[in-house]
């Protein structure tokens, strides 16, 4: 099942398989949506977050990927709201720290973005890294923005 949701970012579409989500993307434009309760409380939580009103999510979640990919997913989700940390440090929580090329190939590999939150790594001298949702390193930085703006 898919739903959409128009963010300052643009449009996000947003899947549900089995209960869960398994993946929310930029998209270019809306398609056919379908409806169910979990979608809506995703769309729900989604435009709370970007009002600055949502710090963590509250969804059920089921990402595909390998067991390592969802350790740093987990990983992940352990970064608080408006703070960052480095892919050495992604690595090292997810139980490797000398896999760090491979954490970070992880970090971007990750299907839902913003709710498993990959934004918030960054290079170890503190650059933004990439950004593997549409818009890129712009989609990040409005992401840390409005994180850093609602923090308190």
């Amino acid at each position: 099942m898919k739903s959409y949701l128009k963010t300052e970012i643009g449009v996000i579409e947003i899947i549900e398989e089995n209960g869960s989500i398994i993946s929310i993307a930029g998209t270019d434009e809306e398609g056919e949506e379908d409806s169910s309760p979990l979608l809506s409380s995703v769309k729900k939580e989604l435009s709370e977050y970007f009002r600055g009103e949502r710090k963590t999510f509250d969804l059920p979640l089921c990402p595909s990927g390998t067991d390592f990919q969802k350790s740093v997913w987990k990983a992940l989700l352990s970064i608080p709201y408006g703070e960052t940390r480095t892919y050495s440090e992604i690595a090292e929580a997810a139980g490797r720290k000398d896999a760090v090329r491979a954490a970070a190939n992880a970090v971007g590999s990750n299907p839902i973005p913003i709710i498993i939150p990959c934004h918030r790594v960054v290079r170890k001298d503190g650059s933004l890294g990439g950004f593997s949702m549409k818009g890129g390193i712009e989609t990040k930085k409005i992401l840390l923005g409005i994180e850093e703006k609602n923090r308190s």
